[in-house]
C-alpha cells in the first residue's frame, strides 16, 4: 500500500512537473486571457431592484440568488424566451437589462424586445425597431422612450412614434454624440432628465475644423473618408448644449457665455429635472466654472464655484446628488493634489471636504442613506491596489470593507446594504464576494482556478526606485523562466509613461501581460515601470511633465535603465525598448535623444510631433505651440532622426484616427532626407490599436525583430 501511494505521488509529481513546462503560443500570449486561458468570472452581475437578491448571466440565461438563504433559481432562460419569441428563434440570449425581477428588455438587430414574467412564463413583446444606422441608443427611465442618433442627427422613439429632435443637413453639425474627442470624462452625448420629460444633448459644430484624410485601402480605387481632426494650436470645434422638451417638441439651448471653442463637461441634471449643471472650461484648461442653468429656458442661474490651476484643471465627473436631495451634491476634484470628494450645497456652497489624504478616489459606488455613508474605491492603501471603503458624510469616519490585497472593483446595492466585490492579485486570478455592509461578513460566490497553472511561469519581482526628486517609482522585473544568475540576458523595457494609464498594479497575472511571460520563456528579461506623468499618483506626479512631454518621463525611465545595468544578469549591450501610442513616442524619443542606451526599439502608433496631435489632450499638457514653442521643439522627433544609432522598427495602423498616420510618414521622410535606415510596417484596416487575430501577427513581428537584433 505504501509503495502504491509512493508511486502515485511520483506520477502526480511528474505530471505536475511536466505540465508546468508548457509554453505559451503567441496566440495565447496575445489573446489567451480573452479566449482559452480566460479566468472564470461572474457575468453581467446586477442587483435586483429591491436589493434582496442578485442576478448573474450564465450560458443560456440568468440566475437569481436570494441573499437571505443563498437559494439560487433560474430567472429567465433562452428556452423560456424562445417559447414566446415573435421572430426567428434565438441561438443565444442577448444581454437583458432587468428593471425588476419580472420585467426587462434586450436589443437585437436594432430591435428592442420587452420581456415580462407572467406566472412561470416570460412574455416577449417587440417594442420598437430602429433605423439600421441607429447608434448611441439610450432607453429612458420610463422604459417607453428611446433616444438615438442616425449619422449626425438625433431622434426620439416613444411608444413606436418617431420624432426628429434635430435635422441638420450638414454632416459636420453633430448632435447627441460625445464631443471634445472623449476627453474630460465624456463618453456620451445624450442626457435624459430623471423624469424622462426632457433630453439634453451635445451639439457640435465642426464645420470650421480642418478636414483630415483617412484612406480606405480595402477597395479599388481606394476611397478617402475625411474626418475633422483639430490639431494643437489650430481651430477647434464649437459645442453647445440643447434641451428638447418631449411634450412640447421644442428645443432650448443653454445660454452659456465664454469662448466659442471652450469645453462643456460634467453635464448633470438636478434630481427634480428643473436645472442642468455644466462644467465650463476655457480652452486654456486652467479655469473652470460650474454653472447652473434653467432647463426650460436655458437661462443662466448662477456659478456655483470655480476651479483654477497654474497648469491645468481636468474635470472628469458629473455632480452626484445625495439621496432624496435637490440641493446637496458631491463634486470630485483634484484641487488638493489628489482626487477627493467635496460636499456642496446649492445655497451654502462648499459644506465640507469628505475624503482627505495623499491618495485618490477612483470610483464612487453609491450611498447608504439611512447610515449617511458614501461608498467608494480608492488608492488609500497603496497606488498599486484598489480597495473598497465607506465614509460617513457627517462624521467623516472611514472604514475599509474588503480584506484581501489586490485590485478590487465593486457594485453597491441600491440600499447600500450589500457590496459585490470582485478582485484579483498576483496570486489570485479572480475572487468574488458579497459583503454585508452592516456586519462586514463576506460570502464567497466565486474563486477562480488559475488557467495558467500548467504553464512555465517566470519569477516576477516588484521594484521600487526613486526619481531625481525622491519620488517613488514602481516597476516590476520579469526573469527568464530558465533563469541562471551567472548568465547575461537580453532585456526589453516595455513602457507607456503617459497620462491616464498605469501599467504596474497588484493584479493577475502578476506580470501584467502574457507576452512578457512569452518573452521570458524565450530567454528575455522584461522590465516595466510607471514614471512621473502616468496615472493614479496625484496631480504633482502627473503634472511633472507639463510643457515638456518626454523629458521628465525619460529621466525617470533612465533610473530604470541604471537599475537594470546594475544587475549582473542584464546584458547592457543587448537592451531593447517597446511601447505603443504615448509609449511609441517614448520609444522613439529614447532611440533619438538617448541613442546610446538601447540597441533595438519597436515603436507603435507613435506621436512624432505634438503639433499634429489633438487640441484637447495636447494643449492640456503642453499649452499651445504658440505659447510653448520650446517645449514643442524639444519633444519634436522629426529633427532628431539623424541621431539614430540602433535598429528601429516603426509600426502604424493605416486608418489611425487618434495618432494620425502622418506622424510616422513624416518621420520616414525625415529618415530618407537624412540618409538614415530604419524599418517600417503598416497594418491596413486598423485604427490606433491592432486588435483581434491581427494582433498575433503584430506581436510576432515585434518578437521577431527583437530576436533578430538582440539575440545575436
Amino acid at each position: 500500500m505504501k509503495l502504491h501511494q509512493f508511486s502515485l505521488f511520483m506520477v502526480l509529481l511528474g505530471g505536475t512537473a511536466f505540465a508546468q513546462t508548457q509554453k505559451f503560443t503567441m496566440a495565447e500570449a496575445v489573446n489567451g486571457l480573452r479566449t482559452n486561458l480566460a479566468v472564470k468570472s461572474i457575468s453581467q452581475f446586477s442587483w435586483s431592484d429591491d436589493s434582496k437578491s442578485y442576478i448573474q448571466g450564465v450560458k443560456g440565461g440568468y440566475l437569481i440568488t436570494d441573499l437571505k438563504n443563498n437559494k439560487q433559481d433560474t430567472l429567465i432562460s433562452l428556452y423560456q424566451v424562445n417559447k414566446n419569441f415573435p421572430d426567428k428563434k434565438l441561438k443565444a440570449l442577448p444581454p437583458v437589462k432587468f428593471t425588476n425581477k419580472a420585467n426587462g428588455y434586450f436589443t437585437l438587430n436594432n430591435t428592442m424586445y420587452w420581456v415580462e414574467k407572467s406566472g412561470n412564463e416570460w412574455k416577449i413583446k417587440k417594442n420598437y425597431s430602429l433605423d439600421a444606422d441607429a447608434a448611441n441608443v439610450k432607453t429612458l427611465a420610463d422604459n417607453q422612450t428611446i433616444v438615438y442618433t442616425v449619422k449626425n442627427n438625433l431622434y426620439l422613439n416613444k411608444n413606436g412614434k418617431i420624432t426628429s429632435i434635430t435635422n441638420d443637413s450638414n454632416e459636420n453639425i453633430i448632435s447627441g454624440q460625445a464631443v471634445h474627442r472623449n476627453e474630460f470624462g465624456i463618453n456620451e452625448g445624450i442626457f435624459a432628465s430623471p423624469n424622462s420629460e426632457n433630453i439634453a444633448f451635445y451639439r457640435m459644430d465642426q464645420t470650421m475644423v480642418a478636414d483630415y484624410p483617412v484612406i480606405d485601402w480595402s477597395v479599388t480605387p481606394a476611397v478617402n473618408h475625411n474626418i475633422k481632426y483639430p490639431m494643437a494650436g489650430k481651430t477647434s470645434h464649437e459645442v453647445s448644449l440643447g434641451v428638447y422638451n418631449i411634450k412640447n417638441q421644442n428645443t432650448a439651448f443653454l445660454k452659456i457665455d465664454g469662448e466659442k471653442d471652450q469645453y462643456l463637461t460634467a453635464i448633470t441634471w438636478s434630481p427634480d429635472s428643473k436645472y442642468i449643471f455644466v462644467g465650463v472650461l476655457n480652452r486654456g484648461q486652467n479655469h473652470m466654472k460650474m454653472n447652473q442653468y434653467d432647463a426650460s429656458t436655458g437661462n443662466f442661474v448662477r456659478t456655483l464655484f470655480e476651479e483654477t490651476n497654474d497648469k491645468y484643471v481636468e474635470p472628469q465627473h458629473p455632480l452626484l446628488f445625495f439621496p432624496n436631495s435637490n440641493t446637496d451634491f458631491i463634486w470630485q476634484s483634484q484641487r488638493t493634489g489628489y482626487n477627493h470628494l467635496f460636499h456642496y450645497n446649492l445655497e451654502k456652497g462648499l459644506v465640507s471636504q469628505i475624503t482627505k489624504g495623499d491618495w485618490l478616489v477612483t470610483d464612487i459606488l453609491g450611498f447608504n442613506e439611512k447610515k449617511k455613508d458614501i461608498y467608494y474605491v480608492s488608492t488609500q492603501e497603496t497606488p498599486l491596489e484598489r480597495h473598497i471603503y465607506r465614509v460617513n458624510w457627517n462624521t467623516f469616519k472611514t472604514q475599509r470593507l474588503d480584506s484581501a490585497e489586490g485590485m478590487h472593483s465593486a457594485v453597491l446595492s441600491s440600499d447600500g446594504n450589500y457590496v459585490f466585490d470582485m478582485y484579483s492579485n498576483a496570486n489570485s486570478p479572480r475572487t468574488a464576494n458579497i459583503i454585508n455592509t452592516a456586519t462586514l461578513k463576506s460570502t464567497n460566490i466565486l474563486t477562480s482556478e488559475n488557467p495558467l497553472k500548467n504553464y512555465q511561469r517566470p519569477e516576477i519581482k516588484n521594484v521600487t526606485l526613486k526619481a531625481d526628486d525622491g519620488t517613488l517609482l514602481y516597476g516590476k522585473i520579469i526573469l527568464p523562466t530558465d533563469f541562471d544568475p551567472n548568465k547575461k540576458y537580453p532585456t526589453i523595457v516595455y513602457l507607456y509613461n503617459g497620462p491616464h494609464l498605469q501599467l504596474v498594479t497588484n493584479t493577475f497575472p502578476a506580470s501584467g501581460n502574457l507576452w512578457y511571460e512569452y518573452m521570458a520563456q524565450n530567454g528575455y528579461v522584461i522590465f516595466t515601470m510607471d514614471g512621473r506623468g502616468s496615472s493614479n499618483r496625484g496631480l504633482k506626479f502627473e503634472q511633472a511633465v507639463f510643457r515638456n512631454l518626454g523629458t521628465t518621463e525619460m529621466n525617470d525611465q533612465m533610473k530604470g535603465v541604471q537599475y537594470l545595468k546594475s544587475l549582473p544578469y542584464v546584458d547592457s549591450e543587448r537592451m531593447g525598448i517597446h511601447g505603443w501610442s504615448f509609449g511609441g513616442f517614448m520609444t522613439t524619443s529614447f532611440m533619438l535623444r538617448h541613442p546610446e542606451v538601447f540597441k533595438v526599439g519597436v515603436a507603435g502608433g507613435p506621436v512624432i510631433d505634438w503639433n499634429m496631435y489633438e487640441i484637447m489632450y495636447t494643449e492640456r499638457y503642453m499649452d499651445t505651440p504658440q505659447e510653448n514653442p520650446q517645449g514643442y521643439k524639444t519633444a519634436n522627433l522629426l529633427d532628431k532622426v539623424q541621431n539614430l544609432k540602433g535598429k528601429l522598427l516603426m509600426i502604424h495602423g493605416a486608418q489611425d484616427d487618434v495618432v494620425v498616420w502622418q506622424h510616422s510618414i513624416k518621420f520616414l521622410k525625415s529618415a530618407v532626407d537624412n540618409g538614415v535606415q530604419m524599418d517600417y510596417f503598416v497594418y491596413p484596416g486598423h485604427q490606433h490599436n491592432v486588435v483581434g487575430k491581427d494582433r498575433v501577427h503584430l506581436m510576432q513581428k515585434v518578437t521577431d525583430y527583437f530576436d533578430l537584433y538582440l539575440k545575436k
